[in-house]
Protein backbone atom coordinates (compact mmCIF):
# COMPACT_ATOMS: atom_id res chain seq x y z
CA UNK A 1 0.00 0.00 0.00
CA UNK A 2 1.33 3.59 -0.73
CA UNK A 3 1.07 6.25 1.88
CA UNK A 4 3.27 7.18 4.90
CA UNK A 5 2.77 4.49 8.00
CA UNK A 6 -0.60 5.46 10.33
CA UNK A 7 0.00 6.28 13.73
CA UNK A 8 -1.03 3.83 15.64
CA UNK A 9 -3.32 4.86 18.32
CA UNK A 10 -5.46 5.83 15.12
CA UNK A 11 -5.98 2.02 15.04
CA UNK A 12 -6.24 1.44 18.42
CA UNK A 13 -9.24 3.99 18.71
CA UNK A 14 -10.70 2.70 15.80
CA UNK A 15 -10.56 -1.13 17.49
CA UNK A 16 -11.64 0.29 20.54
CA UNK A 17 -14.69 2.32 19.00
CA UNK A 18 -15.85 -0.80 16.86
CA UNK A 19 -15.38 -2.91 19.72
CA UNK A 20 -17.73 -0.86 21.85
CA UNK A 21 -20.24 -0.68 18.77
CA UNK A 22 -20.28 -4.52 18.98
CA UNK A 23 -21.17 -4.96 22.16
CA UNK A 24 -24.01 -2.71 21.92
CA UNK A 25 -25.50 -5.18 19.10
CA UNK A 26 -25.02 -8.48 21.10
CA UNK A 27 -27.71 -6.89 23.29
CA UNK A 28 -30.16 -7.56 20.74
CA UNK A 29 -28.33 -10.99 19.49
CA UNK A 30 -28.25 -12.26 22.85
CA UNK A 31 -32.55 -11.79 22.93
CA UNK A 32 -32.92 -14.39 20.30
CA UNK A 33 -35.87 -12.28 18.31
CA UNK A 34 -34.97 -9.02 16.31
CA UNK A 35 -37.02 -6.65 14.69
CA UNK A 36 -36.70 -4.92 11.65
CA UNK A 37 -37.66 -2.72 8.75
CA UNK A 38 -36.89 -3.07 4.74
CA UNK A 39 -34.84 -0.29 3.33
CA UNK A 40 -35.41 1.19 -0.76
CA UNK A 41 -33.28 -1.60 -1.62
CA UNK A 42 -35.03 -4.50 -0.07
CA UNK A 43 -32.26 -5.14 2.81
CA UNK A 44 -33.41 -5.33 6.27
CA UNK A 45 -32.45 -2.86 8.76
CA UNK A 46 -32.20 -3.60 12.75
CA UNK A 47 -32.94 -1.10 15.70
CA UNK A 48 -29.36 -3.22 16.24
CA UNK A 49 -28.04 -1.63 13.47
CA UNK A 50 -29.14 1.94 13.64
CA UNK A 51 -28.26 2.18 17.44
CA UNK A 52 -24.80 0.57 16.60
CA UNK A 53 -24.63 3.09 14.10
CA UNK A 54 -25.43 6.07 15.77
CA UNK A 55 -22.91 5.38 18.85
CA UNK A 56 -20.01 4.78 16.44
CA UNK A 57 -20.85 8.77 14.79
CA UNK A 58 -21.40 10.57 17.84
CA UNK A 59 -17.90 8.85 19.17
CA UNK A 60 -16.73 9.62 16.07
CA UNK A 61 -17.63 13.33 16.59
CA UNK A 62 -16.36 13.60 19.84
CA UNK A 63 -13.24 12.18 19.50
CA UNK A 64 -12.16 13.84 15.83
CA UNK A 65 -14.95 16.70 15.25
CA UNK A 66 -12.99 17.46 12.00
CA UNK A 67 -13.50 14.71 10.36
CA UNK A 68 -15.85 13.12 8.03
CA UNK A 69 -18.29 9.81 8.69
CA UNK A 70 -20.03 8.16 5.97
CA UNK A 71 -22.44 5.45 7.05
CA UNK A 72 -24.49 2.58 6.15
CA UNK A 73 -27.75 3.86 7.80
CA UNK A 74 -27.64 7.67 7.53
CA UNK A 75 -26.44 10.42 5.73
CA UNK A 76 -22.85 11.34 5.33
CA UNK A 77 -21.34 14.02 7.17
CA UNK A 78 -18.66 16.24 5.37
CA UNK A 79 -15.14 17.16 7.09
CA UNK A 80 -11.81 18.99 6.71
CA UNK A 81 -9.27 17.08 8.04
CA UNK A 82 -9.17 15.21 5.29
CA UNK A 83 -9.45 11.67 7.08
CA UNK A 84 -13.42 9.82 6.80
CA UNK A 85 -14.21 7.09 9.04
CA UNK A 86 -16.21 4.36 7.12
CA UNK A 87 -18.89 2.32 9.10
CA UNK A 88 -20.91 -0.48 8.74
CA UNK A 89 -22.72 -0.97 12.04
CA UNK A 90 -23.96 -4.79 11.37
CA UNK A 91 -22.15 -6.71 8.07
CA UNK A 92 -24.59 -9.77 7.72
CA UNK A 93 -27.68 -8.47 9.31
CA UNK A 94 -30.10 -11.28 8.00
CA UNK A 95 -26.78 -13.82 9.99
CA UNK A 96 -27.63 -11.57 13.14
CA UNK A 97 -31.74 -11.69 12.78
CA UNK A 98 -31.00 -15.40 12.49
CA UNK A 99 -29.29 -15.66 15.62
CA UNK A 100 -26.21 -16.80 13.09
CA UNK A 101 -22.54 -15.79 15.02
CA UNK A 102 -20.73 -14.82 11.46
CA UNK A 103 -21.77 -11.06 11.66
CA UNK A 104 -19.35 -8.13 12.24
CA UNK A 105 -19.09 -4.70 12.79
CA UNK A 106 -16.66 -2.74 10.26
CA UNK A 107 -15.12 0.50 10.72
CA UNK A 108 -12.07 1.92 8.46
CA UNK A 109 -10.63 4.89 7.93
CA UNK A 110 -9.27 6.21 4.89
CA UNK A 111 -7.37 9.76 4.43
CA UNK A 112 -5.78 11.88 1.48
CA UNK A 113 -3.30 9.30 0.59
CA UNK A 114 -6.25 6.19 0.63
CA UNK A 115 -7.21 3.38 2.93
CA UNK A 116 -5.38 3.81 6.06
CA UNK A 117 -7.02 1.70 9.09
CA UNK A 118 -9.43 -0.81 8.79
CA UNK A 119 -11.17 -3.09 11.84
CA UNK A 120 -13.31 -5.79 12.00
CA UNK A 121 -15.15 -7.37 15.02
CA UNK A 122 -17.00 -10.35 15.48
CA UNK A 123 -18.98 -9.37 18.55
CA UNK A 124 -20.40 -13.28 18.87
CA UNK A 125 -17.05 -14.36 18.33
CA UNK A 126 -14.70 -12.54 20.03
CA UNK A 127 -12.69 -12.08 17.45
CA UNK A 128 -10.97 -8.83 16.26
CA UNK A 129 -8.77 -8.37 13.24
CA UNK A 130 -7.50 -4.66 13.14
CA UNK A 131 -4.95 -2.82 10.51
CA UNK A 132 -3.11 0.30 9.94
CA UNK A 133 -1.23 1.27 7.00
CA UNK A 134 2.56 0.64 6.76
CA UNK A 135 1.87 -1.25 10.71
CA UNK A 136 0.80 -4.31 9.82
CA UNK A 137 -2.19 -6.34 10.84
CA UNK A 138 -3.49 -8.13 14.11
CA UNK A 139 -5.69 -11.02 15.55
CA UNK A 140 -6.76 -10.55 19.06
CA UNK A 141 -3.84 -8.52 19.51
CA UNK A 142 -1.65 -10.75 18.05
CA UNK A 143 -0.02 -10.37 14.38
CA UNK A 144 -1.05 -12.27 11.64
CA UNK A 145 -0.66 -13.18 8.24
CA UNK A 146 -2.23 -14.79 5.16
CA UNK A 147 -0.97 -18.75 4.12
CA UNK A 148 0.98 -18.49 1.31
CA UNK A 149 -0.82 -21.72 -1.03
CA UNK A 150 1.03 -21.84 -4.63
CA UNK A 151 -2.42 -23.42 -6.80
CA UNK A 152 -6.14 -22.65 -6.31
CA UNK A 153 -6.16 -26.57 -6.37
CA UNK A 154 -7.40 -27.54 -2.90
CA UNK A 155 -7.38 -24.03 -1.30
CA UNK A 156 -10.67 -22.97 0.40
CA UNK A 157 -12.31 -19.97 -0.88
CA UNK A 158 -15.59 -17.97 0.30
CA UNK A 159 -18.41 -16.51 -0.46
CA UNK A 160 -21.61 -15.15 1.19
CA UNK A 161 -23.98 -17.14 -1.19
CA UNK A 162 -24.41 -18.11 -4.65
CA UNK A 163 -28.07 -16.90 -4.91
CA UNK A 164 -27.56 -13.23 -5.33
CA UNK A 165 -24.98 -13.26 -7.70
CA UNK A 166 -25.36 -10.93 -10.78
CA UNK A 167 -23.15 -12.84 -13.09
CA UNK A 168 -24.11 -16.73 -13.34
CA UNK A 169 -21.05 -17.38 -15.51
CA UNK A 170 -18.26 -15.86 -13.21
CA UNK A 171 -20.34 -17.73 -10.05
CA UNK A 172 -19.99 -20.83 -12.16
CA UNK A 173 -15.96 -20.53 -13.01
CA UNK A 174 -15.48 -20.03 -9.05
CA UNK A 175 -17.24 -23.11 -8.63
CA UNK A 176 -15.25 -25.12 -11.39
CA UNK A 177 -11.95 -23.36 -10.04
CA UNK A 178 -10.92 -26.54 -8.72
CA UNK A 179 -10.98 -24.78 -5.08
CA UNK A 180 -12.94 -25.45 -1.97
CA UNK A 181 -15.68 -23.52 -1.92
CA UNK A 182 -17.73 -22.65 1.52
CA UNK A 183 -20.43 -19.81 2.54
CA UNK A 184 -18.51 -18.68 5.38
CA UNK A 185 -19.49 -15.24 4.46
CA UNK A 186 -19.72 -11.69 5.04
CA UNK A 187 -16.88 -10.11 7.08
CA UNK A 188 -15.93 -13.72 8.74
CA UNK A 189 -14.55 -14.33 4.92
CA UNK A 190 -11.87 -11.95 5.06
CA UNK A 191 -11.23 -12.32 8.95
CA UNK A 192 -10.52 -16.18 8.01
CA UNK A 193 -8.27 -14.76 5.31
CA UNK A 194 -6.41 -12.77 6.88
CA UNK A 195 -5.35 -14.91 10.00
CA UNK A 196 -4.44 -18.07 6.98
CA UNK A 197 -7.82 -20.35 7.72
CA UNK A 198 -8.81 -19.65 4.20
CA UNK A 199 -7.07 -18.61 0.96
CA UNK A 200 -9.81 -16.21 -0.80
CA UNK A 201 -13.20 -14.48 -0.78
CA UNK A 202 -15.27 -13.54 -3.30
CA UNK A 203 -18.16 -10.67 -3.03
CA UNK A 204 -19.78 -9.89 -5.99
CA UNK A 205 -21.22 -5.87 -6.45
CA UNK A 206 -20.68 -4.42 -3.16
CA UNK A 207 -20.59 -0.90 -1.50
CA UNK A 208 -17.69 0.89 0.28
CA UNK A 209 -19.11 -0.04 3.92
CA UNK A 210 -18.50 -4.24 3.04
CA UNK A 211 -15.12 -3.81 1.93
CA UNK A 212 -13.16 -0.64 3.39
CA UNK A 213 -11.98 -2.38 6.18
CA UNK A 214 -10.95 -4.67 4.12
CA UNK A 215 -8.39 -2.62 1.62
CA UNK A 216 -6.22 -2.16 4.43
CA UNK A 217 -6.33 -5.61 6.42
CA UNK A 218 -5.52 -8.01 3.29
CA UNK A 219 -2.50 -5.91 2.12
CA UNK A 220 -1.17 -5.44 5.81
CA UNK A 221 -1.74 -9.23 6.13
CA UNK A 222 0.49 -9.88 2.97
CA UNK A 223 -2.61 -10.70 0.48
CA UNK A 224 -4.26 -8.89 -2.27
CA UNK A 225 -7.45 -6.89 -3.39
CA UNK A 226 -8.68 -6.27 -6.57
CA UNK A 227 -12.05 -6.46 -8.40
CA UNK A 228 -12.75 -9.02 -10.33
CA UNK A 229 -10.47 -8.27 -13.55
CA UNK A 230 -7.53 -7.47 -11.30
CA UNK A 231 -7.85 -3.94 -11.69
CA UNK A 232 -8.45 -1.68 -8.20
CA UNK A 233 -11.51 -1.85 -7.07
CA UNK A 234 -14.46 0.73 -6.86
CA UNK A 235 -18.07 0.98 -5.24
CA UNK A 236 -20.72 -1.47 -7.10
CA UNK A 237 -17.61 -3.85 -8.68
CA UNK A 238 -17.18 -7.25 -7.29
CA UNK A 239 -14.33 -7.83 -5.00
CA UNK A 240 -11.09 -9.96 -4.73
CA UNK A 241 -9.21 -10.77 -1.81
CA UNK A 242 -6.65 -13.26 -1.69
CA UNK A 243 -3.76 -14.74 -0.02
CA UNK A 244 -1.72 -12.59 -2.53
CA UNK A 245 0.25 -15.90 -4.14
CA UNK A 246 -3.38 -17.38 -5.83
CA UNK A 247 -4.35 -13.93 -7.10
CA UNK A 248 -3.50 -14.34 -10.64
CA UNK A 249 -5.10 -17.67 -10.78
CA UNK A 250 -8.10 -16.82 -9.16
CA UNK A 251 -8.46 -13.76 -11.62
CA UNK A 252 -8.11 -15.46 -14.54
CA UNK A 253 -10.48 -18.56 -13.69
CA UNK A 254 -13.06 -16.15 -12.88
CA UNK A 255 -12.82 -13.74 -16.31
CA UNK A 256 -12.06 -16.86 -18.43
Amino acid sequence: MTGPEVEEHLVEMAVELATGAGALTRKWFDRGTVEFDTKADGSPVTEADKAAERYLREQIALAFPTDGIVGEEEDDREGTSGRTWIIDPIDGTKSFMNGVPLYGTLLAVTDEHGPAVGVIVMPALDEVVAAGRGVGCTHNGRETSVRAPESLEGCYGNTSGFDYWPDSAMRDRYLGSGMIIRTWGDAYGYVLLATGRSDAMVDPMVNLWDVAPMQVIIPEAGGRVSDEFGNEWAPGKSFVATTGTIHDDLVEALTA
